[in-house]
């Protein structure tokens, strides 16, 4: 995607009808809109989580004047759960137990905040326990395609579960031998089911690719959902989106001069010879998914 065309849709989703709006009206996919939602929404909570906490004690007194906890959080254009966790902290429910309404709200001290809860769940796809699983889910959905992908063309590997304990970090993916793209030796992939905007791309490499290459050496990251076209491959990583990954079948041996490395995946004759050896295992999801920050 242009970078201009992200820009926009990214100051246009500032609401889950925003999402649903824009996906019918330019029919594009409700879910990678969704996705772009999440970045706004899950970026704007995070740099405005403290000035609106320090909030919370007059905004306590607000509510017990009459206010809903869902008005105050629209006011506030903030993720009504969080503002929810935040009030009902204030509000003297220990903190935690605040979690465990939000899972039971019939375990909230009385009617009217079980009712207001119920409200706030409803209203939050993103920071609700139903919109984290949604997002576990996209990310189990990811590492399993790439773990298709690796099967289907033989390509033997082990995931983070088989590596626990073995590295300080560990990939989606490590090859038990390396595949060749352009010339470039991939020795790990890791699946985001997500896009990578430039925001993206810098978090992703400081937390978690940067360490990849330093320990594993060269790899690759799948954005599923795509990146931005200007988008620039940091040193000894490979920037893929689904379309790419689907459409190319790996090289096990690095190519000559002038012979291209990727190999249309269309062409049976071309697979790797290898079946994958007894070590490799189909991806195993994170626990945690590609959700937005807690």
């Amino acid at each position: 995607m242009d970078g201009a065309t992200y820009r926009r849709l990214y100051d246009a989703l500032a609401t889950l009808e925003d999402v649903h709006r824009i996906a019918h009206e330019e029919h594009r996919d409700e879910e990678l809109l969704m996705v772009i939602h999440t970045h706004r929404v899950t970026r704007d909570a995070t740099r405005r989580f403290y000035p609106v906490q320090r909030q919370v004690p007059r905004l306590a007194s607000e509510w017990r004047h009459g206010r809903t906890l869902l008005d105050i959080a629209r006011e506030w254009k903030f993720p009504p759960v969080l503002m929810g966790q935040m009030m009902l902290k204030e509000l003297g429910i220990p903190r935690r137990k605040v979690w465990q309404v939000f899972l039971s709200p019939e375990s909230a001290p009385d009617r009217r905040l079980r009712t207001e809860v119920e409200h706030l769940l409803e209203a939050d796809a993103i920071y609700s326990p139903k919109g984290m699983e949604v997002q576990r889910e996209r990310g189990k959905r990811g590492e399993e395609r790439l773990a298709r992908w690796l099967e289907r063309h033989g390509v033997g590997y082990r995931t983070e579960k088989d590596l626990r304990g073995k590295y300080a970090k560990t990939p989606d993916a490590l090859l038990d031998d390396p595949i060749y793209f352009f010339g470039q030796k991939i020795t790990w992939i890791e699946s985001k089911a997500n896009f990578g905007d430039d925001v993206e791309l810098r978090k992703n490499l400081r937390r978690q690719l940067g360490p990849y290459t330093e320990i594993f050496g060269e790899g690759a990251v799948v954005y599923w959902y795509g990146y931005v076209d200007d988008a620039a491959s940091p040193p000894g990583i490979l920037l893929w989106d689904a379309e790419t990954i689907e459409g190319l079948t790996p090289s096990v041996q690095p190519h000559s001069e002038g012979t291209p490395a990727v190999r249309p995946s269309k062409d049976p004759a071309r697979r790797p010879h290898a079946e994958p050896p007894p070590s490799s295992r189909r991806s195993t999801p994170d626990a945690r998914g590609d959700g937005p920050p807690p």
